[in-house]
């Protein structure tokens, strides 16, 4: 009786996604502030930080400022809070972030002077420095350079995202003046004035606010101030009627450079009593609120900070992390992939299993003479990618290519349509993603010949075809023949290019909506076996758990007693340890020096273990609005074998957080037990 009396919908059982989400953003800089991390990485820290503030701001504060603009007050589904409300707590709790941001590169400043490198300004340096800044002035910068005044005959101009832009205040004849300058993106960010040992950095901007003199011959610069500015970057795409998807995406991508203004960034070192009257007018001129504008205490924009770290690994080799060499798994190394794969399934672990035999896959099968046939989903690939010259390749040689290319990947739409027009040009056959919805599945199917008829292999992962990232973000995929998959997968691409009802599969679980309804049955016979036997057990690792169905279900097998561990990367909208709600629910966040990005979900099934691997998140996004795979690790070897990394995950007490009753995170420590960094363990038993 007291258990139906308890509303699983009641919002203090839930959190804000947003709010959720800069907690993930605090717990990525978090890192730059751990004494086990290697200096230079920690800088790097700090641009990850960065650069995701700006897509945060991008998609789902401009996102929310549209609802705001349009009157659009229905209240989010979990916490009940409008857009406005969102607005407010997103910024107050954002301050706070910023502020330990700037906090932090001034604490890694300070180790880096002592290491012989300074961030300086100009009006800092020795003589002999200057000589070098004027000089770097006068060739690198001033050339480049367009003030544009603002006055009856000069409109104030058009800004781009993410530029930096210097606002000056100018008089002649005591009349004042105002001018904007763009520092041009192209030029470099920072310049390095090197003596000996000692190397001192200089913001471009910087050395530019140094010599605004020089810029305006005949007027008085009374003072000037760097600032910058987001864009709204969450444009719809009209699909509806769409005759060539691959116009749309194009005439998106210029729509979105004059998206509104969603953020005001503004460097207050060197402001001057009139600052506010002049912030004043750059709101208006942007037509933004006072919440939208961040006053910094230092440079704008440290994703550039990624760039000075890789400037200096060469000096300080120490202040980085080890050199990592992915393992190439011993059974392949003189045997060919394609006969390892008709012999037995093969699971790998990027970054810890090299991503290679992935490449090797394709690229032996368009060496195959007996090959007839390659289908692959492309979401996201490097800028040089081995699987776009290797699919060019086959389909030159008359194997028939079917590339489903998804131009709607969020910011590489622009990259996706260059790999597309490459891939059709050269004779793919190329779909461009399904209407109104993105396709997010990572598959690669090969069909040869044999003396039987066919053979299919199949790979299915939960990472992007990327070799790049696959150096850097954890993520897990099989190499199978198994004749069920196949076709299964068969099935699935031929939904994708040809008007067809999917497949009634027996292996692969699909969304929109199928893959949701399987993991809920997956809890709710995990619920009934706990009843029976007592052993109830889910463990779910992905990046995001938003989708309030998942949710709710995940708090009814914890009222039914049933064990549940999550390990969640980034959005946890759920919180755990409510007494009568979520007593049973355990959530740990890793972040660590890889960027976890599989997804695995665990059933204990009264000991008969279910593992899936998938595409998606617990995302509503993910379960509805987009086509994703999960897929069941069958070989009880492999099976076993991601069961043990989960547990390795759960047992990490070094870089792993866990999520209070309170919505607060708290960074694991080892205390006197022994000390457990999962990503460091997985580096050497791989």
């Amino acid at each position: 009786m007291q258990q139906q009396s308890i509303n699983l919908h009641d919002p203090p059982y839930y959190q804000n996604r947003e709010l959720s989400w800069l907690d993930f953003n605090a717990r990525v800089l978090a890192e730059a502030d751990d004494p086990t991390n290697p200096l230079l990485e920690k800088l790097k820290f700090i641009s990850i930080g960065s650069s995701n503030l700006d897509e945060f701001f991008k998609i789902r504060v401009a996102g929310l400022q549209d609802q705001l603009k349009l009157g659009f007050l229905e209240p989010d589904s979990k916490k009940q809070w409008d857009p406005e409300k969102q607005l407010e707590e997103i910024a107050q709790k954002n301050r706070l972030l910023v502020t330990e941001q700037y906090r932090l590169f001034d604490q890694i400043k300070a180790e880096l002077a002592e290491k012989n490198i300074m961030f300086r300004l100009p009006i800092e340096l020795e003589t002999a420095q200057l000589e070098e800044a004027t000089r770097i002035f006068h060739q690198h910068i001033k050339p480049a350079i367009t003030p544009f005044g603002v006055d009856a005959y000069r409109p104030f101009p058009h800004l781009n995202d993410g530029v930096i832009h210097l606002f000056v205040r100018l008089k002649k004849q005591g009349s004042p003046l105002i001018a904007i300058l763009p520092v041009p993106p192209l030029i470099e960010r920072f310049h390095l004035l090197t003596n000996g040992d000692s190397h001192t950095i200089l913001f471009t901007e910087d050395i530019l606010f140094h010599f605004l003199d020089e810029l305006f011959l005949g007027y008085q610069v009374d003072y000037s101030f760097t600032f910058r500015i987001t864009r709204n970057a969450d444009l719809e795409i009209q699909e509806d009627g769409a005759e060539d998807l691959l116009s749309v995406i194009e005439d998106y991508l210029e729509r979105r450079k004059a998206g509104m203004v969603v953020r005001l960034e503004v460097d207050v070192r060197s402001v001057s009593a009139d600052f506010r009257e002049d912030l004043t007018y750059l709101m208006k001129e942007l037509d933004i609120f006072k919440r939208d504008v961040y006053e910094l205490n230092g440079p704008l924009d440290l994703t550039s900070l990624s760039t000075i770290a890789s400037t200096f690994q060469p000096i300080l080799p120490s202040e980085v992390f080890p050199r990592f060499t992915p393992d190439y798994p011993s059974i392949l190394k003189n045997n060919h992939i394609a006969e390892t794969a008709e012999k037995q399934d093969f699971f790998l672990h990027h970054p810890f299993d090299s991503f290679k035999p992935v490449i090797d896959l394709v690229k032996n099968a368009v060496e195959d003479p007996n090959t007839i046939a390659i289908k692959q989903t492309l979401y996201r690939v490097s800028s040089n990618s081995p699987f776009i010259e290797a699919l060019k390749l086959a389909a030159k040689r008359a194997i028939q290519v079917t590339v489903l290319v998804e131009l709607k990947a969020r910011f590489d739409e622009a990259n996706n349509v260059h790999w597309a027009k490459e891939l059709e040009e050269a004779g793919a056959h190329i779909i461009y993603g399904m209407k109104n919805l993105k396709t997010h599945s990572k598959a690669t199917l090969i069909v040869k010949k044999d003396q039987h008829g066919f053979k299919r292999y199949v790979h299915l992962g939960t990472g992007n075809y990327n070799e790049q990232t696959a150096k850097l973000y954890t993520d897990m995929g099989i190499i199978t023949t198994n004749p069920i998959i196949t076709q299964d997968v068969s099935d699935f691409f031929n939904y994708l290019s040809g008007y067809s009802n999917q497949a009634d599969y027996r292996y692969l679980h699909v969304s929109p909506f199928e893959m949701r309804d399987t993991f809920i049955d997956s809890i709710e016979n995990e619920i009934l076996l706990h009843k029976k036997y007592g052993n109830g057990h889910v463990i779910a690792k992905m990046n995001s758990l938003t989708d309030k169905k998942m949710i709710t279900k995940l708090f009814e097998a914890s009222c039914a007693g049933v064990r549940v561990d999550l390990i969640i990367r980034g959005i946890c909208c759920l919180i755990p340890g409510i007494k009568g709600v979520s007593e049973q629910i355990h959530v740990h966040s890793i972040v660590g020096r890889f960027l976890e990005h599989s997804r695995v979900y665990y059933f204990n099934n009264n000991g008969e273990e279910i593992v899936y691997l998938s595409s998606a998140d617990m995302m509503t996004r993910n379960l509805t609005k987009r086509i994703e795979l999960a897929f069941p690790i069958l070989d009880q070897k492999w099976k076993k074998h991601v069961i043990n990394i989960l547990k390795l995950y759960l047992y990490d007490n070094t870089k792993a957080w866990v999520l209070d009753s309170n919505a607060h995170y708290t960074k694991r420590t080892p205390g006197e037990d022994k000390a457990v960094n999962s990503q460091q363990q997985l580096m050497k038993i791989f």
